[in-house]
């Protein structure tokens, strides 16, 4: 007998019966780490619980989120009470969470933590060894899967906002073994291009477990290393990775890293059309200005009689002249009476001019003898008159 086929609906019901009647799934506690934890605006908290091996889907609506007295985070061990059924929509299995209990941090999240720690003391996420992005990059590396939505959001974006930048894609893995090493390699290489201006690290979104390759302390220096600015764009706004604190910038998605990397070709032709138009209205206000004036000097009795700031002047320069000609005449008459002043005095005080007036001088034996008391009777003398000289023999001396 052929067995009747039965919908996915049906199926699906049937099992979510079994499940919700079941007394051990109805009320039952599970104890895990968080994984893709998310809370949603409505008030609604998704995550998942993970251990070594396996992965539960967990949701807790608001009426019991608004209970939780800690704030729940990625990677925090935790034991959960609730109910186990099957969500029919997507045919999976999902906790309803009424209770939660924390128990401290999970392993991955406590060596994410570790390592944090170990890179920021280093300096390797300091900011003050962050570099620019440029602001009109000609060729763009990406580093990510080349299957993924990512390098089409990427391309996408950088040929509406930017469209004559280069796109250089590097593949990689972008999770799992080896990962880590392809990004690096990636780096690496595009840095000995020489022509990149800026790399986007990227990814799409994912557990904790998914994005662990972006945790490498070997990516993390390899990016600090890089001389081309570096642009991690991992997961989620939600999610970060050391590689986000290593990298020059950190964007929340891929298409937000492409905006950061390249300049809006509207915004800049808008910025140029608003530069052009300040200049001209600059230009139209001065021109508009000088000619107001041209016209103002050009109605001045100034403009019309040129000549005429020259007759003040003049005038001020002829009585200068006459000034200072006066001046000089008035110099010069005063030296040449001062000169005769003195001719005359010279005159006066020269020896000879007194002989004129009947005086004479004595000499006896070349010497001027004032006195009588020089002289001897019997001695020869000279007596210089006016106009010549006469050798005399003293013949008596009368003193007075």
């Amino acid at each position: 007998m052929k067995l009747r086929a039965l919908s996915v609906s049906h199926v699906n019901s049937y099992i979510k019966k079994l499940t919700s009647n079941d007394p051990i799934l109805c009320n039952i506690r599970v104890k895990g780490e968080i994984s893709n934890f998310k809370a949603h605006a409505s008030g609604n908290i998704y995550f998942s619980l993970k251990d070594e091996d396996s992965k539960l889907r967990c949701v807790i609506f608001r009426e019991y989120a608004g209970e939780l007295t800690q704030e729940l985070e990625e990677g925090m061990s935790i034991t959960v009470g609730g109910s186990i059924t099957l969500y029919e929509k997507d045919g999976q299995l999902q906790m309803y969470v009424r209770t939660v209990e924390v128990e401290g941090v999970g392993e991955l999240y406590a060596k994410f933590l570790k390592l944090k720690e170990v890179l920021e003391k280093e300096g390797i996420f300091d900011m003050s060894r962050k570099k620019m992005l440029p602001k009109y990059p000609s060729k763009v590396g990406v580093i990510t899967s080349e299957s993924g939505a990512v390098v089409r959001d990427i391309i996408n974006v950088i040929a509406r906002r930017f469209p004559k930048v280069d796109v250089v894609l590097y593949p990689v893995a972008v999770q799992g073994e080896g990962a880590a090493g392809q990004m690096i390699k990636g780096i690496q290489i595009l840095n000995q291009l020489g022509n990149i201006d800026v790399i986007i690290l990227g990814r799409g979104g994912g557990s904790m477990e998914e994005l662990w390759s972006f945790n490498d302390e070997a990516l993390a220096r390899a990016i600090a290393a890089s001389d081309v600015p570096v642009v991690s764009a991992v997961g989620h706004e939600t999610d970060f990775t050391i590689s986000d604190f290593a990298a020059d910038m950190r964007a929340p998605t891929p298409s937000a890293a492409a905006e950061l990397s390249v300049p809006s070709l509207v915004e800049i032709n808008y910025r140029l059309e608003s530069i052009q138009n300040k200049i001209y209205g600059d230009m139209k206000g001065l021109m508009e200005k000088k000619l107001a004036e041209l016209s103002r000097i050009e109605g001045s009795s100034l403009f019309r009689r040129p000549y005429s700031l020259l007759d003040d002047r003049m005038i001020a320069l002829d009585a200068a002249f006459t000034s200072i000609s006066s001046e000089i005449n008035r110099k010069v008459k005063g030296m040449g009476e001062n000169i005769e002043l003195t001719g005359r005095n010279l005159f006066n005080l020269n020896p000879l001019s007194i002989l004129s007036r009947g005086y004479a001088i004595v000499h006896k034996d070349g010497l001027l003898a004032g006195r009588v008391e020089g002289l001897n009777e019997g001695e020869t003398v000279k007596v210089r008159f006016c106009d010549g000289t006469a050798q005399c023999t003293v013949d008596k001396i009368t003193k007075d």
